[in-house]
């Protein structure tokens, strides 16, 4: 009979035990693990949304950032051409303003990547008023005299075409002619091949004596210096690679387009703007030539002739030149690209507001994009989950920890209210049931 009541009392303590802790602490538990889970879910559904406005921004503020860039690169070359118009007519004078403005260059030579120091003028000339070089130096070194040539006449330019001495002849004093980006076209075929764009621009103006005009002085600025600051930016990574996306496309890069809609700086060559063999500029791919050209791997890109790759592309190019910047998405050899796009705030008589100079382009792959989203959502939703079993898991190790002290906190208690009770009383406990038992009846 003492048996029979000492498990009562037991049962009568784990039940009140279990129903004042066991139960909350259970409750407790499964809201912590809902709401972690769901939290993992929201987090997840948001992730790509969050990171894709977050990234959109960036690249528009690195788009201005590098616009801008440009432009002050741009104004320091005019301001070295009206310095040089003090320094002395003499060809040792010219040589030593040509080496001592030189610029790092990244270069790939016999198949390794390294930096050099580069001139950044390929050219510097001084002719007289009628068009006929007095000097002029070249990658820094003087051409002997009976090499000078009459650039008054564009077909004794180098490109047959330039018309540089009579656009600065009609500048005042302190202008500045800057021309377009002059070099010959790439093909795709020459490309792959290893062969890169060559240029320069152009930046001349008129110089006087006592007289009046006495001659024309020019720059020109060697082209690679300007592609630069496209060439080796990622628009989703920090820092610089050498010919971004070249070696490991990933459909994200940046480029330049000038004023009339022309790029001039591309990862892929054949996309620049350039000149044939006879000076004459290599036709833009447009609707109804690029089933000829594109086997022909001439692929000249002018946003003003793109509408029907996708019509929003001649729209970027509208927005840039009326000085804004923006972001657009567009359909581009089959990828959804998104374009963060800034003005290059560069003016002069040649490139006047609000176009300037150009714009810069950052584009983005957005199916590329979505993908890494995606990834990272996932990643999420993993960490999300196993973080729900871990708690699940301590909190199920915690009930059966808490289940083996409430058996022995009960038994403690049974056997202290036991040890307390006499068998007595006890007896005569179960006697009064006993009785009562049988008035029931």
């Amino acid at each position: 009979m003492a048996d029979t009541n000492k498990s009562k009392q037991f049962f009568t303590v784990a039940r009140v035990f279990f129903l004042l802790i066991v139960i909350p602490l259970s409750l407790m538990a499964i809201l912590i693990a809902n709401g972690i889970f769901k939290l993992g879910v929201t987090i997840k559904e948001g992730a790509v949304n969050v990171l894709d406005q977050k990234s959109q921004q960036e690249i528009k503020m690195r788009a201005v950032n590098t616009a801008d860039e440009v432009a002050g690169f741009l104004n320091e070359r005019r301001k070295d051409l009206l310095v040089a118009t003090i320094i002395p007519n003499t060809e040792a004078a010219f040589k030593q303003f040509v080496r001592e403005n030189q610029k790092p260059l990244w270069v790939r030579e016999d198949g390794k990547v390294h930096q050099i120091l580069s001139y950044l003028y390929t050219e510097m000339g001084l002719t007289d008023q009628s068009g006929n070089e007095l000097i002029r130096i070249v990658n820094g070194e003087a051409i002997a005299k009976e090499k000078l040539i009459n650039v008054g006449k564009p077909a004794n330019t180098i490109d047959k075409t330039e018309n540089y001495f009579v656009r600065a002849k009609a500048l005042k004093r302190g202008e500045v002619y800057v021309s377009h980006v002059h070099g010959w076209y790439v093909n795709r075929t020459d490309f792959e091949k290893g062969k890169r764009f060559k240029g320069y621009i152009r930046f001349a103006t008129p110089v006087f004596d006592q007289q009046g005009f006495s001659g024309v002085l020019t720059l020109a600025l060697d082209y690679r210096h300007l592609a630069a600051f496209t060439d080796h930016l990622v628009p989703t990574q920090t820092g610089h690679v050498f010919e971004a996306e070249v070696g490991t496309p990933t459909g994200n890069y940046a480029y330049m387009v000038d004023n009339r809609g022309l790029v001039i700086s591309h990862p892929y060559d054949y996309h620049i703007a350039g000149l044939n063999p006879d000076g004459t500029p290599v036709a833009a791919l447009t609707e109804k030539n690029s089933a000829e050209m594109s086997p022909k791997g001439m692929a000249v890109l002018d946003f003003n002739l793109l509408g029907f790759l996708d019509p929003n592309l001649p729209k970027v190019h509208q927005d840039a030149v009326l000085g804004k910047s923006g972001l657009q998405i567009y359909k581009f050899a089959g990828h959804t690209k998104l374009v963060a796009y800034a003005p290059i705030k560069f003016y002069s008589r040649d490139y006047p507001a609000p176009a300037g100079f150009g714009w810069i382009g950052m584009g983005l792959d957005v199916e590329k994009y979505n993908e890494l989203a995606v990834q990272t959502s996932r990643k999420i939703e993993k960490e999300a989950q196993s973080w729900t079993t871990t708690i699940i898991v301590i909190l199920v190790l915690s009930v059966i920890l808490l289940f083996l002290i409430l058996a022995l906190l009960a038994r403690g208690v049974s056997r202290s209210i036991a040890s307390d009770v006499p068998v007595e009383a006890q007896e005569a406990g179960k006697s009064y049931d006993d009785d009562d038992e049988e008035d029931d009846r």
